[in-house]
């Protein structure tokens, strides 16, 4: 058999394991932790199991990556409703947005001002274009003064001006006023699904499914070197002292961390990462609101997203639940080295202060830090990825894909279309077709984050 090394046991490199096993290939998979999913994996807190962070699969999932979940996962899919709501003005909207609540709940000075620059919009200058001016162009100051633009700056930690145009069209679904009003014209509320045991079963159903396959997947397995011989990836070493020959690697890890591991390096790129500093407070009591998530744009509210996984995928836990506050930061700052006692302290404060008050008693706080959440675009990131990218594909037999491997702004049903494509690539040889992957890729550029 053909052998195929994955690296990392994410969405990304599951889904490829399943479809590589599916196939015939002989697969390992090389994951440093000690669980599945990487940032969209679960874990369990006071018997509630939690997820890094807010997450949704979206019914857009493409046809046959649904249909694999859905045989995976059975009655554990679950077709929910969302019900959050954003903090606008000190005022509370329906999320996602419906027009009745908007005209009846939106602060006026920001009806008026939307209806303002609906009729006149100034037209920014700005060469080359960036995230402030593609959105000041398509949906007018006040909506980007008073929501696009300070949760950027929360989000990516730059002003909206230093970020690159391609984050406002991978981020921001509805770029332009007539967009949104088309999508607000539609009504009703969004269905997602999620999974009953958290949405890190979807990784732990494709884990099972790659094993029965036939895949091997070895976890604390930390990947030292990627052997590259005569232009071709030849094998992958591990810090332990393991040696995996293989004709193709699959990886799934942060391009710019892959490029420091063959020798001699891919050529040196500046890709920038926004960490996240993850705060859960277990509380004494069934329920803390009846909403999935709030979302804060505010400058004031140092977190951008609130969510209860309880109401996410209906556990039974009486007398507990957990509450996850989403603080955007950097690797190695005030928030990244704080206290749990400090954050505790932060998170609490910041609710009493958007009229969210903690009643019940806190049991305890749990932290946990995302060193990569979300790739930053800030202005000429483009170079630096092309760079990198133009290298790993210039490697025969070295493939990157997924979020951290594409440096993309994506969801889990993205990488996992990714995934399926990738080996869909591969040639019953053991060929890799290139020039169908670069059609594949090309479609990946079209992809547009789903909030």
């Amino acid at each position: 058999m053909i052998p195929v090394v994955v690296l990392g046991a994410g969405p990304a490199g599951l889904g490829a394991a399943l479809q590589l096993a599916r196939r015939g290939f002989d697969v390992t998979v090389l994951e440093r932790n000690t669980a599945a999913g990487g940032n969209a994996g679960s874990f369990e807190i006071d018997g509630l199991r939690v997820d890094y962070g807010s997450h949704r699969l979206h019914p857009s999932c493409p046809a046959r990556i649904l249909a694999d979940i859905r045989s995976m996962l059975g009655a554990d899919l679950l077709d929910r409703e969302r019900h959050g709501r954003i903090r606008l003005g000190g005022r509370w909207l329906q999320f996602p947005l419906e027009t009745p609540d908007i005209l009846r709940n939106a602060p006026r000075s920001f009806l008026w001002g939307a209806m303002k620059d609906a009729l006149w919009k100034p037209r920014p200058k700005a060469d080359p274009p960036s995230f402030a001016s593609v959105l000041e162009r398509g949906l007018g100051g006040t909506i980007c003064r008073e929501f696009y633009f300070p949760y950027a700056e929360k989000i990516w930690g730059l002003p909206p001006d230093e970020l690159d145009a391609e984050q406002a069209r991978r981020r921001v679904s509805a770029g332009s006023l007539g967009s949104l009003l088309r999508r607000l014209a539609g009504g009703g509320r969004r269905r997602y699904y999620y999974p009953k045991r958290g949405f890190g079963q979807i990784s732990e159903a494709y884990l099972e499914a790659a094993t029965e396959a036939g895949a091997r997947v070895l976890f604390k397995a930390s990947v030292a070197a990627v052997e590259i011989d005569g232009g071709r990836a030849a094998a992958v070493r591990t810090a332990d002292g393991g040696r995996f020959p293989a004709r193709h690697v699959f990886s799934t890890i942060p391009l710019s961390v892959l490029g420091n591991l063959v020798q001699p390096p891919a050529p040196a790129a500046a890709l920038r990462y926004r960490a996240m500093t993850l705060v859960y407070l277990v509380l004494d009591t069934d329920r803390f609101t009846e909403f999935d998530a709030h979302y804060f744009p505010e400058r004031d509210i140092p977190f951008t997203r609130l969510s209860e996984p309880k109401n996410y995928g209906l556990q039974e836990a009486p007398g507990t639940t957990v509450l996850c506050a989403e603080l955007p930061c950097d690797a190695g700052d005030a928030v990244w080295q704080a206290a749990e006692t400090d954050l505790l302290a932060l998170v609490m404060q910041a609710l009493e202060g958007a009229d969210l008050p903690v009643r019940a008693r806190p049991r305890r706080v749990v932290v946990r830090r995302l060193e990569q959440a979300y790739p930053i675009y800030a202005r000429g990131y483009r170079e630096h990825f092309d760079r990198l990218d133009t290298w790993a594909g210039g490697v025969d037999g070295l493939v990157t894909l997924g979020r951290q491997g594409l440096f993309a702004h994506d969801n889990t049903h993205h990488t996992l279309a990714m995934a399926y494509a990738a080996v869909d690539c591969l040639t019953e040889a053991g060929g890799f077709d290139r020039e169908r992957w670069g059609g594949y890729r090309r479609e990946f550029e079209s992809h547009v984050v789903e909030d």
